[in-house]
């Protein structure tokens, strides 16, 4: 079947949501531009991944090509998803870059195969590959969407401040308390930083290349990468 790709490039809207209860959500993105509404399923993974890499790549445009990007901020689109949802795939892989000449950040959400794929596809208009939604967004837009999306990761179920787990309404035993130090915090986002994010970022300018692939089956704690209920960053 030909590949499709599906490219947006000036969206009103293009957001992380959910649908479901704390401890049992399902993620998805959105993009909406004129009459056109398209989702995708993704891990709530790899939008914590999607949305700190953006600030990374968003501050290294504004350090090596002196572009200007905005500072963060509030997020000010807060509204849920479109419904009723119609999923177009479950993400698989993604790619992020910067197209100096459009000055647009550019998101490429490619759907799941049962292989693995080839990393030139990624920003590329190839006839093979998997089916692919790519959206150009201005940096106001990017923060926006990084902004919100790291919110709606942090919305589920509240942590314990011991052991880090979700804690549960029914109650929560936690293997910590005893004689741990509380007041310990795990900085989120340095777990995620990749220094070498913009290695390759050649595709859309000479000597850049934010491409990258989400591999569900990273996840150190070994818990199943598609149970969202228990990560310890539950959300």
């Amino acid at each position: 079947m030909t590949r499709q790709i599906h490219e947006f490039r000036d969206p009103e809207r293009f957001v992380a949501g959910t649908v479901g209860q704390p401890g049992d959500r399902t993620f998805f993105l959105q993009v909406d531009q004129g009459a056109q509404t398209l989702s995708v399923q993704i891990e709530k993974q790899q939008v914590l991944i999607l949305a700190d890499r953006l600030g990374y790549l968003l501050d290294e445009v504004e350090r090596r090509f002196g572009t200007q990007v905005p500072p963060e901020g509030e997020v000010r689109d807060a509204a849920p998803l479109h419904m009723p949802i119609d999923v177009e795939f479950h993400v698989g892989s993604m790619g992020l870059g910067w197209d100096a000449e459009a000055e647009s950040v550019v998101v490429e959400l490619l759907a799941v195969t049962e292989q693995p794929i080839d990393e030139a596809v990624i920003l590329d208009d190839t006839a093979d590959g998997p089916d692919t939604v790519r959206i150009f967004m201005t940096p106001e837009s990017a923060r926006e969407f990084a902004a919100r999306s790291m919110k709606v990761v942090a919305a589920g179920r509240p942590l314990c401040p011991l052991c880090r787990q979700p804690l549960d309404p029914g109650g929560h035993i936690c293997a910590r308390n005893n004689g741990y130090k509380r007041d310990a915090e795990l900085s989120r986002s340095l777990e995620f930083v990749d220094p070498e994010v913009l290695g390759m970022l050649g595709r859309l300018v000479p000597g850049f290349d934010a491409a990258f692939d989400v591999d569900d089956e990273s996840d150190e704690s070994g818990d199943d990468p598609h149970d969202d209920r228990d990560r310890p960053d539950d959300a």
